[in-house]
């Protein structure tokens, strides 16, 4: 094959690094909190709330990411996220001197990532029109943002466990990606030039239209939503530090292989997720949703019995519910949305899909008033009520 043919082929890769950067620098905090959890004895609730933190940063950027990639052009909106996103873990290798710090860089952390994971991945799928596989777009920007996730977790874990300096060396090791990320974006093309010929609408008009006006997204897509990062953070962020005692000397590395197994499990599920996707029936969302519920129960009977065995069994179920979730959640916004306003609505489902990010919070703040057996459990139960209310509507207010 021509040099250039290569590397016109090849061009959608420094945008495909750029996604997986968002994803690092998003789970590369989970070894860490082992470590503020184990060995520097940082109290739970400031350390859920660090992770939470990342949250209040990442919806703005979710909702700014696509207006901004549309009125400034998609680089020009991903190589400043890219520079943010290199600070933000730059100043989280300074807890070592100042807790405080933390907070600011999950936020800075969240704001980069968002941006990244909206407009990123547009710029992704566009560079990879003409490559010569259909749909080749998705399947990259789905493997860039899950291959992120999961390798920065499980690179961190291992840098934390093995290299000296744990609370330093993984955040800058980010940085570095962030800032090589960066010099490969300088001269990859740029696919939509800024404003592209028209004007831009308001950011909040796009998501009141199409897919919130539908019943069934309200009662079969929403009810759903809330378990994708429930499921994922419950696995990686709660779950680890309460049997870290089970893998003495192991904690950190432990942490960055539950985080891997789960997010690969959710990568894996996708294909199936498609399988039992069905236009007449909620079948795949209500797969999801057993599989939540199943992981939630297992994860109260590991933590009961401080099991690590269980704790990765909890992750393979809970992964594979994150997963389906996700995976299933879109195909119904897909039939439900007009073309006009699909984004905007997989927007919203993804924001609703983040509250996620609070659940280890909510345990955190709650645990002194029941134990983590008692509230993993509910958990569970308050999904079957969901996946109850999502069963009875399964079948309703079905797509023309």
């Amino acid at each position: 094959m021509a040099p250039h043919k290569e590397r016109a082929r090849n061009r959608w890769l420094p945008a495909g690094a750029a996604v997986a950067v968002a994803g690092w620098g998003a789970n590369q905090f989970t070894p860490l909190s082992v470590v503020y959890r184990t060995q520097e004895h940082w109290p739970a609730v400031p350390v859920a709330a660090m992770f939470t933190t990342y949250l209040l940063g990442l919806l703005p950027g979710l909702l700014l990411g696509t207006p901004a990639a549309d009125r400034l052009g998609r680089r020009r909106a991903v190589r400043p996220a890219l520079m943010l996103s290199a600070a933000a873990s730059t100043l989280l290798a300074a807890a070592a001197v100042d807790p405080s710090a933390v907070y600011v860089s999950r936020f800075a952390t969240g704001l980069a990532a968002g941006v990244l994971l909206t407009a990123g991945t547009t710029w992704l799928r566009e560079l990879s029109v003409g490559t010569g596989t259909p749909n080749s777009g998705t399947g990259r920007a789905t493997w860039a943002t899950g291959g992120g996730f999961a390798a920065g977790a499980l690179t961190a874990g291992a840098v934390a466990e093995w290299l000296p300096s744990p609370m330093v060396l993984p955040a800058l090791t980010h940085a570095l990606l962030a800032v090589a990320a960066l010099l490969a974006t300088r001269r990859t093309p740029e696919t939509v030039p800024p404003f592209a010929g028209r004007r831009p609408e308001p950011l909040a008009a796009p998501l009141w239209r199409g897919a919130l006006r539908h019943p069934r997204f309200v009662r079969v897509v929403l009810p759903a939503s809330p378990a994708v990062f429930t499921a994922a953070t419950v696995a990686y962020v709660v779950l680890p530090p309460l049997v870290a005692d089970r893998v003495p000397g192991y904690a950190p590395l432990f942490s960055g292989l539950v985080t891997a197994l789960t997010l690969g499990t959710g990568i894996a599920v996708q294909p199936l997720a498609h399988r039992l996707d069905h236009a007449h029936s909620a079948r795949a969302t209500l797969a999801a949703m057993l599989a939540v519920i199943g992981g939630l129960l297992v994860s109260a009977l590991a933590v009961d019995g401080k099991s690590a065995a269980l704790v990765l069994a909890a992750a393979v179920l809970l992964g594979a519910g994150y997963g389906l979730t996700l995976a299933s959640g879109l195909r119904e916004i897909e039939r439900l949305a007009p073309s006009r306003d699909r984004t905007s609505a997989a927007s919203l489902h993804q924001g609703v899909a983040h509250s996620g990010f609070l659940t280890p919070l909510l345990l955190a703040i709650t645990a002194g008033s029941a134990s983590y057996p008692a509230l993993l459990a509910g958990l569970a139960a308050v999904g079957l009520l969901c996946l109850l209310f999502t069963a009875r509507h399964s079948r309703s207010h079905l797509p023309a």
